[in-house]
């Protein structure tokens, strides 16, 4: 469908010359950042508390890579994900017997893992790693004629194409890199609390939408990045797009009408219940992940007999749809301790058998205990 073809009537323009806010009313969402703040600071508290957060917390970031991408209308599962990588090592590639939907789910999630990395590295939150996480996540399929790596030099519309109305308009594109100097020198020198800051640079950067495609995945894995870059996170395993997708159309009418009427307090309220309800609810699936590692650790134990239990535990959480050939390769056990493992998890009902062995292929298994806590 061409633009041309839809409403412009009442569509919300971007908010020149008012960003960031002269004034804001603390006063209006103050609650709410009493307890987003508090929701967080107990959600970071179990994570400082996991001597293996990584392996235990790894599935979040595949449940983010699932639903940020479902949220642009690219449909896939954690199954599939989960069985492109036990199939795949390294770097995503294009693949004909793969949906096209897993792969963009997989860019998302080598992005998000890679800018990670990055800032691990001391690189800063800046418009370089922005244009470097977009060059990955459009890196091939459907996103590579969306000029990845590369900012707008063509006015971009936000739309229901449903209803054939365009919602939102965003900066046109020879104003854009004036918006963009202005929302990286707030990220970087603004003294606004944590969870506000990251709350204003992600409708700005949305209001901006300065890529081709690809604008909403990136602007909510700044939120990850930001809320871990000051601190409020220890580690960069948290999440909101969960609630933002429950809540999808008053997190798009929230963000239009900040640029309607001037309302940054109402947007600020909103995102801070985002945050307040996706660490509650982030809280109890890895407290639920780290009861079951806690639980297995004994079961595998008891039924393995090895030295090699934990071993195979780490491995199992860390890949929880997996071949034999991949159990042996990255774990460091033997071919034929991994298939004595192997059958004897299948006999206790750990692990079930979701493709049979064919000619050389070995069997694809799935550890069903995580995979019931972190399906979406």
């Amino acid at each position: 469908m061409d633009v041309k073809d839809l409403d412009l009537e009442d569509a919300v323009h971007y908010h020149y010359d008012q960003f960031p806010p002269k004034q804001m009313n603390y006063g209006n969402f103050v609650d709410s950042l009493i307890k987003a703040t508090d929701a967080i600071a107990r959600y970071d508290q179990m994570l400082k508390n996991m001597h293996n957060s990584e392996i235990l917390l790894a599935p979040l970031r595949n449940q983010e890579a699932v639903i940020s991408s479902r949220m642009e209308g690219t449909v896939s599962t954690m199954d599939e994900i989960l069985k492109y990588e036990a199939d795949h090592k390294g770097e995503a590639t294009e693949n004909p017997n793969v949906r096209s939907e897993v792969i963009e789910t997989i860019l998302y999630q080598r992005a998000l893992k890679a800018a990670q990395e990055a800032m691990n590295d001391g690189y800063p939150i800046s418009q370089s790693m922005i244009k470097a996480i977009h060059q990955r996540l459009l890196s091939f399929g459907r996103g590579a004629s969306r000029s990845p790596g590369e900012f707008k030099k063509e006015q971009n519309y936000l739309a229901d194409r449903n209803k054939k109305k365009i919602l939102f308009v965003p900066i046109r594109p020879e104003q854009l890199q004036d918006g963009l100097d202005i929302l990286f020198e707030y990220i970087s020198k603004n003294t606004d609390p944590a969870l506000i800051k990251s709350a204003m640079a992600h409708i700005e950067f949305e209001a901006l939408h300065p890529f081709k495609d690809g604008n909403g995945r990136i602007g909510r894995m700044l939120i990850t990045l930001m809320l871990w870059k000051s601190g409020t996170i220890s580690s960069p395993h948290f999440y909101v797009s969960g609630y933002f997708e429950d809540n999808k159309d008053e997190y798009i009418d929230t963000m239009r009408r900040a640029s309607e009427t001037g309302n940054w307090d109402e947007w600020c309220s909103f995102f801070l219940k985002a945050i307040e309800q996706q660490a509650i609810k982030n809280l109890a699936i890895a407290e639920n992940i780290r009861e079951l590692y806690e639980e297995m650790k004994q079961v595998f134990a008891e039924v393995l007999s090895s030295k090699w239990s934990v071993t195979a535990l780490d491995f199992v959480f860390t890949n929880p749809v997996f071949r034999n050939n991949k159990f042996t390769s990255n774990s460091g056990i033997s071919a034929a301790t991994a298939a004595r493992f192997t059958r004897t998890l299948l006999d206790e009902g750990i692990i079930r058998t979701v493709e049979e062995a064919s000619g050389r292929r070995p069997a694809l298994y799935s550890f069903e205990p995580l995979m019931n806590l972190v399906r979406v």
